[in-house]
């Protein structure tokens, strides 16, 4: 079954977004290059993404599916738009579509 297993946070001073986490809410955070760390339970995990450039506006809900192509074409049939086409990333493979009433979200295929 599809569900959200991860909410990224654009982060726009990564280091000090990181400590707060860290202090806050004693969240344990792993690093995956220079600009992106997240946190590692199983659950639904919390992505810190540095690179702006990469980054989306808002928080981006990102669900787990078990075929990302047949995810991809669920999504284009059932309305939603294609804002980035399928990536690789550490740990898996994802895409970004807008919903019909324009919010952003992801859906990956983990390794």
């Amino acid at each position: 079954m599809a569900r959200i297993n991860f909410v990224e946070l654009p982060a726009r001073n990564l280091a000090a977004t990181k400590s707060f986490y860290s202090t806050a809410f004693s969240w344990s955070l792993t690093d995956f290059g220079p600009s992106y760390s997240c946190t590692l339970s199983g659950d639904v995990d919390i992505g810190l993404q540095g690179d702006l450039s990469d980054a989306t506006k808002a928080p981006l809900a990102v669900i787990a599916v078990d075929n990302l192509e047949q995810a991809l074409a669920a999504v284009e049939k059932a309305g939603g738009t294609i804002s980035r086409p399928i990536f690789t990333f550490p740990g898996g493979r994802r895409f970004h579509f807008v919903d019909p009433s324009g919010n952003e979200l992801a859906a990956m295929q983990a390794d």
